[in-house]
């Protein structure tokens, strides 16, 4: 039985989806009503978490399957260490929210990698009680990218994102009992999008 840990909410979406800005929305009203929080980030912000961010990037090219080796060796860190690690937060009381998780690896690095490969790497590490998926429509996404006027990440192009939601809708059809999906419309304006995080969460 898939092991689900309680006060862990994670935010998963297509590049572009909004994730970021419902992460802090969500810090800033459970704030507000004395809710203790902890809000964080995968690629992390530590050592394989910043390395991975060259890669993503462009900076540093490397093979499919090694990125689906570091996301899961960044991931390890990210819930076990015991100074910083959601696991630690989780005990100390807080509700820990991040910016991706473990069904990132899945949706991204298993094309071009087998599923099944990234699967394994990832079984050992729990669900979270609570998915948010902000389902935004694909050319929005692209729309957005490309508004920031950035240099685009690796994965941000309209044909791999299509990939991408593909291996969502693959992935949230097997969560197991007890990982609670919350499935938000992303075409939405951003403060709407999170009125229906805040009512499907009753918080």
């Amino acid at each position: 039985m898939a092991e689900i840990q309680k006060n862990f909410w994670v935010l998963e979406g297509l590049d572009g989806a909004g994730t970021t800005t419902q992460l802090r929305n969500i810090e800033a009203y459970l704030t507000q009503k004395g809710v203790k929080v902890h809000c964080t980030a995968e690629p992390t912000v530590h050592e394989t978490g910043r390395f991975l961010r060259r890669v993503l990037s462009g900076e540093v090219k490397v093979p499919q399957s090694t990125v689906a080796y570091l996301f899961a060796a960044d991931r390890d860190d990210h819930l076990n260490n015991p100074e910083y690690g959601i696991l630690s937060h989780v005990a100390q009381g807080e509700v820990v929210v991040s910016d991706r998780y473990k069904f990132s690896s899945l949706a991204y690095q298993s094309i071009g990698f087998d599923f099944k490969r990234v699967d394994e790497l990832n079984s050992a590490f729990p669900y979270p009680q609570v998915v948010i998926f902000i389902d935004t429509p694909l050319q929005s996404c692209i729309d957005r990218i490309d508004s920031r006027g950035q240099a685009k990440e690796i994965y941000e192009k309209l044909d791999y994102q299509r990939q991408v939601l593909a291996n969502y809708e693959r992935i949230f059809s097997n969560l197991p009992s007890g990982c609670r999906l919350l499935r938000i419309d992303g075409s939405q304006t951003k403060e709407k999008i999170f009125s229906d995080i805040v009512r499907e969460l009753g918080i």
